[in-house]
């Protein structure tokens, strides 16, 4: 047995869920478990917001395993996007440096620019690990630490797709390029396909909180999973938290809800082999936490700090006043998954209707969860969702009827069937996200969006498309367009929201994502730090550590953002109107 969560490992293991659920810290706990066992371990992490780094405190390589030196026989890798996406683009001008003029080379580099060749570069960069017989030769596992799950759906639904799409192209083109070049890469995905396939080698890991929503979108991973062909799964619920102190309500509530939303698991995880994880004292950041995490060293101890002086915790009411007074305009939440940006953009939803503004709350989260927080809404709030399968439907009949007219038979067979690349999803995303941001001209439009590598890939085809008209236009041309990414530029227009949680990994990572932003131009509105123990209050010996640790923290995103709101943890769930205006009801005071 390696851990109590994985005791018969494949040569393959993805580890997936719910953004914030615990994925990167259990793969991480089971791949140095393996190592230490004398297995030669491969850790790859293909979540864009990868925080592989943070847990071991090191730097990890993006195009070559990186050795772990705390454990030996263990390496990793992190597939970052934009860095595959630039190899890919040089990979693909290359053999045409020298024959043309340099000017066609920067036009062909242009035009690889776009989140298609970003999102491809990824997918081929993940085939290729996953394929590669030299991987296999030189290690026992190969350990995936997904991103949260839409993502990661897509990623491993891609091989599929572009399976079909070679077989039914009849052209011999596709926004990667000609067919006829492309025999490698279809090799190369078949054989992704197979392994995903093959239950004797390959496990996917579903990884959940004690929690309904987590649970849920745990089930609907199943299913879909299922759906493709991977049936060997095994759940894992993180976080299991049992009170010390019974008299305190708000570790009474918390140890509740857990029970509850178990109790009430949806039937298709009833049947998975399943392991449970104990809520931990201590965040699983370096090597020992790791050990200790999964059972195979010594016990991390509990430190109860000094107490600090008091910090003044700013509400979000005061954030909500700020947004509301210029009477419209986009927010875009941003952060981490599981930090809870669908709670706190459905509450500022919520708070702005109740105050009598037309509201539009979206996402373009594939999981899209604002209906099943909201559940019910007033006239002065719409909801809505970009719905990748339906968005890329929509965007086919539009081209097709835009530009079908003007074909012959024969062009229209091309364009259908370059409509029906992989490729098109992306743009169609895209198209509806600018849709929603042009609606904030009259009212407001709260956008909660997918969690931070989907949504980079997002604002890379926003930059896409903007560079793309700015190229094609002159002069003064240029001034009267004010496209998606100006709206965003634009502090008057659009309020960026980074979400956090009181802890130093998803502050560190929202820290990354403020300077990915402003190098796009974006100057973050604020922060907000949610689910804050600290500003909750409990007696509780374990939450109380927690607790105590935040205050660090909090001081840390105080000194750095312009603006702070911090919400407390709250006993009751914030679902439901009655459940997200609990977020405004009292204003909190110094801890």
């Amino acid at each position: 047995m390696v851990t109590t969560w994985v005791p018969e490992p494949t040569r393959y293991m993805f580890f997936t869920g719910k953004g914030g659920v615990g994925k990167t810290s259990l793969a991480c706990a089971t791949a140095v478990a393996l190592a230490d066992q004398g297995q030669r371990v491969l850790l790859i992490s293909t979540d864009p917001a990868s925080n592989v780094q943070h847990v071991f405190q090191t730097d990890i390589g993006e195009s070559e395993p990186t050795k772990i030196d705390a454990v030996s026989r263990l390496s990793a890798i992190n597939i970052r996007p934009q860095v595959a996406a630039e190899a890919y683009r040089q990979r693909a001008v290359a053999p045409m440096r020298g024959v043309l003029p340099e000017e066609a080379i920067k036009s062909m580099i242009e035009e690889l620019s776009g989140s298609c060749t970003t999102e491809i570069a990824a997918f081929d960069q993940f085939t290729s690990l996953l394929t590669d017989p030299a991987t296999a030769t030189n290690f026992d596992h190969i350990i995936f630490d997904t991103a949260p799950t839409g993502h990661t759906l897509r990623l491993l639904s891609l091989p599929s797709a572009w399976t079909e799409f070679f077989d039914g192209n009849q052209h011999g083109a596709s926004c990667m390029g000609p067919v006829s070049a492309l025999q490698s890469q279809r090799k190369q995905y078949s054989e992704a396909v197979a392994a995903l396939h093959d239950a004797v080698r390959t496990t996917l890991v579903l990884v959940s909180r004690p929690d309904r929503l987590a649970l849920a979108e745990a089930s609907r991973t199943s299913m879909e999973l299922a759906a493709l062909g991977m049936t060997n799964q095994r759940l894992i619920i993180n976080g299991v938290f049992q009170a010390t102190s019974k008299g305190d309500p708000l570790a009474a509530a918390m140890e509740q809800r857990g029970e509850s939303a178990m109790a009430e698991m949806p039937e298709p995880l009833r049947g998975l082999p399943q392991s449970r994880v104990a809520l931990q004292s201590f965040n699983a950041v370096g090597v020992a936490a790791l050990r200790a995490l999964a059972g195979t060293g010594p016990a991390m101890p509990t430190v109860l700090r000094k107490p600090l002086s008091p910090l003044p915790l700013p509400h979000l009411v005061d954030l909500v006043d700020d947004i509301e007074r210029a009477g419209h305009g986009a927010v875009l939440v941003l952060g981490k998954g599981g930090v809870g940006k669908t709670t706190i953009a459905s509450a500022i939803a919520v708070e702005l209707a109740d105050r009598g503004h037309e509201v539009h709350l979206t996402t373009t989260d594939p999981a899209a969860h604002i209906a099943q927080t909201v559940r019910d809404s007033d006239g002065r709030l719409t909801l809505s969702r970009i719905d990748p399968e339906q968005e890329t439907k929509r965007y086919r009949e539009m081209v097709m009827a835009l530009r079908g007219k003007e074909l012959d038979e024969d062009g229209r067979a091309l364009l259908e069937e370059d409509l029906r690349s992989p490729c098109t999803e992306e743009v169609a995303v895209f198209h509806a996200f600018s849709q929603r941001l042009d609606e904030a001209a009259g009212k407001f439009v709260v956008v909660d969006t997918a969690p931070t590598g989907h949504s980079l890939l997002l604002l890379d085809a926003t930059g896409s498309y903007h560079r793309d008209v700015m190229r094609n236009l002159a002069g003064k041309a240029q001034q009267q367009v004010n496209t998606a990414l100006m709206k965003l530029q634009n502090p008057e227009y659009t309020r960026t929201l980074l979400v956090s949680l009181p802890e130093t990994t998803p502050i560190l990572e929202a820290g990354e994502l403020e300077e990915d932003l402003k190098r796009a131009g974006i100057e973050p509105f604020a922060w907000v730090i949610n689910s804050s123990l600290l500003a909750a209050g409990s007696k509780d010996a374990l939450l109380a550590a927690r607790a105590e640790a935040e205050r660090e923290k909090l001081a840390m995103v105080e000194s750095r953002a312009k603006r702070v709101a911090v919400v407390p943890w709250l006993s009751r769930e914030p679902v439901g109107l009655a459940g997200l205006r609990q977020l405004f009801a009292n204003r909190l005071v110094s801890v």
